[in-house]
């Protein structure tokens, strides 16, 4: 008599809700203990779940970890990218918003991502890529769109300029210890950002 074949244990997936409620908790974890000290065994009990829970759908530390960053990221985002008509309207927007530079969540765990990205290969590689990346090139939309409508200046380099909001604030935060607020923001707008963008250095050197 031929074996009877094993049943296939269908293994529930995480997704809805209850996912978005590890990623959050995934977060949680990394502001307070930071990359190296979190574990799963911690994210579960944050999350109120088992460590094989949260294994059937993360095979390791660094998955979970840039899955809860992307989710950070584009949680209750617009589908559609930010276009308020003019650049100032943008970056408020874009950095003001949920998964932005005043985002709690995010700022907590960027001390956590900074050491990661230090110490980390593979966690650094995998932010560079999968989070990073895209948020550089969104920053970068908002600026090309405004070159497009004539706000800014012919000589000016996108790609050294784009970059330039979020390192200052996160500059101001990391080590002059100025928590990110809107006021903030806007003032580096107002003050640094806008101010480049319409200069023209080949009316300068005329």
């Amino acid at each position: 008599m031929s074996p009877q074949p094993e049943s296939v244990v269908q293994r529930p997936r995480i997704e809805g809700e209850r996912e978005a409620e590890i990623l959050e908790a995934t977060l949680d974890v990394l502001g307070d203990v930071g990359y190296d000290r979190l574990t799963m065994d911690a994210v579960a009990l944050r999350a109120k779940a088992s460590k094989a829970t949260l294994y059937r759908r993360w095979n390791s530390k660094v998955a979970l970890v840039i899955d809860a960053l992307q989710h950070g990221h584009q949680h209750e985002h617009p589908v559609e990218p930010v276009d308020t008509g003019t650049l100032r309207g943008d970056l408020l927007e874009a950095f003001c918003g949920v998964g932005g530079l005043t985002d709690k969540p995010e700022v907590d765990a960027f001390g956590a991502i900074l050491t990661a990205i230090m110490r980390d290969a593979e966690f650094a590689a995998a932010f560079r890529s999968e989070v990073l990346a895209p948020k550089l090139a969104g920053t970068r939309a908002l600026f090309e769109r405004a070159k497009e409508r004539g706000e800014i200046g012919s000589g000016v380099d996108i790609e050294l300029l784009a970059p330039a909001l979020a390192g200052v604030v996160m500059h101001h935060f990391l080590l002059v210890g100025e928590q990110p607020t809107q006021e903030l923001v806007t003032t580096v707008i107002d003050q640094i950002i806008l101010p480049a963008a319409t200069h023209d250095h080949q009316e300068n050197q005329s």
